[in-house]
């Protein structure tokens, strides 16, 4: 026997209490800065600490860069990775904070990353 309860009314707030547990927080900041630094999420390690009742996350990750060989023949293509590698970081900090807290709703203080290596990728991001 199955209990089948109604379909819930848009707009009226329902009784009870939604969590989304830390691998799922972490799964979702290491896909946001997988994506924003151009590497496999898998490659990402995210850490969360308790920032006066917010979120702080740390990242350790590589970062993808093009080919050394190709940006000598034409130094345009870092451009198409997003610029240097400092301003890639400075930049992916705030799109991380965003995506993360648009995506799960958790209020996070501060993103920090460390580069932990670079990724030879063949292709700039795709914008």
């Amino acid at each position: 026997m199955s209990i089948m309860a109604g379909a819930p009314v848009r707009g009226v707030a329902m009784a009870g209490h939604n969590r989304i547990s830390t691998q799922a927080l972490t799964s979702v900041a290491r896909a946001a800065a997988g994506e924003a630094l151009g590497v496999p999420a898998h490659d990402v390690r995210a850490e969360w600490s308790d920032d006066e009742g917010l979120l702080a996350l740390s990242l350790v990750t590589p970062v993808g860069i093009p080919p050394l060989t190709a940006v000598l023949r034409d130094p345009t293509r870092v451009a198409g990775f997003g610029g240097a590698i400092w301003d890639r970081a400075v930049a992916a900090k705030a799109e991380i904070l965003n995506r993360v807290t648009e995506l799960t709703g958790a209020q996070l203080s501060r993103v920090d990353i460390r580069i932990s290596g670079a990724t030879v990728r063949g292709g700039g991001r795709v914008h």
